[in-house]
């Protein structure tokens, strides 16, 4: 049976304070960060984050270097990177997802729709081994609703999972590719979607209970959920039979300050902070899981 997190916070921490900092504040550069929500690494190690006024920004994190390449004129959600290093952008102010060509500062809208259904908060992708991007709709605010929504590379779209979920938010692969983890961030559930042969979903399954508002989520290379919570400031890992660590907490809010998405570079994990302007990261000690496998 999955084990469901109680009282998170009064357990000991994974990660002591020296393992958890903040490595980009920002409000000390120009341009400033502004209250990013997503973030994704390419493949030389550069940070992509978005604004609340659709601003795409890359960091280096080596020479703490921040520009603005593209504006989609919305309000960025999760991200994440193709294959080929296209950037693919979640909007809720367009209800649309956008894809940024990082070389050439081309960015074009890929949909906004799929199977006649229109997106109506397009929030979290991932891609599969496949090159096919899934993507979370958070629908309305705590009114459930479908689901998760899968892309071919060229556009075309389909409703995979159209099961109700309350604000569907984060995903994940799992390492070999059979499963899709998504997480519900108003009724703080964490579930598995197996996929079946044919590539469709299959019945989800509560896997844990996670935080007051989950939001952001990554796999390690062994398997297991790190899941970044709006509220509390805090990071949990879950393991795969459900059982929930608490990684590290922040009750004042200022290392970790409502941090939204997060993503793997290397052993570390880092988040962004919706709750204010910087880059947190975390030294867990293991890398992330690689493109599923199938």
């Amino acid at each position: 049976m999955p084990k469901s997190s109680t009282t998170l916070d009064d357990r000991p921490m994974v990660l002591g304070d020296d393992h958890v900092r903040i490595v980009f504040d920002g409000t000390m550069t120009r341009p400033q960060l502004d209250h990013p929500e997503g973030l994704a690494f390419d493949r030389d190690g550069r940070l992509y984050c978005g604004g609340e006024q659709g601003q795409i920004f890359r960091l280096s994190l080596e020479d703490r270097t921040l520009e603005q390449v593209g504006d989609t004129g919305g309000f960025c959600l999760g991200m994440a990177f193709n294959a080929e290093g296209d950037l693919f952008i979640c909007d809720s102010r367009h209800a649309a997802v956008f894809r940024f060509c990082p070389d050439t500062g081309k960015l074009e809208l890929f949909a906004k729709e799929a199977d006649g259904r229109r997106l109506r908060i397009p929030n979290y992708p991932a891609f599969d081994a496949q090159g096919r991007l899934y993507v979370s709709d958070s629908y309305e605010f705590k009114e459930p609703g479908p689901g998760i929504f899968r892309f071919t590379p060229d556009g075309r779209g389909e409703l995979w999972y159209g099961e109700p979920l309350n604000f569907a938010n984060g995903l994940a692969f799992s390492p070999d590719g059979s499963a899709l983890y998504v997480i519900e961030s108003f009724s703080r559930n964490l579930n598995r979607i197996p996929l079946t042969r044919t590539g469709q979903a299959g019945q989800r399954e509560h896997v844990a209970s996670v935080g007051m508002v989950p939001d952001g989520l990554a796999a390690d290379a062994l398997g297991r959920l790190y899941v970044s919570c709006y509220e509390p400031s805090a990071v949990y890992r879950v393991a795969v039979d459900g059982t929930v660590e608490t990684i590290w907490h922040d009750p004042e809010a200022i290392v970790l300050c409502h941090p939204t998405n997060c993503a793997f570079r290397g052993t570390s994990l880092f988040t962004v902070n919706l709750g204010k302007c910087h880059i947190t990261e975390l030294a867990v000690g293991i890398e992330g899981s690689p493109l599923p496998v199938r």
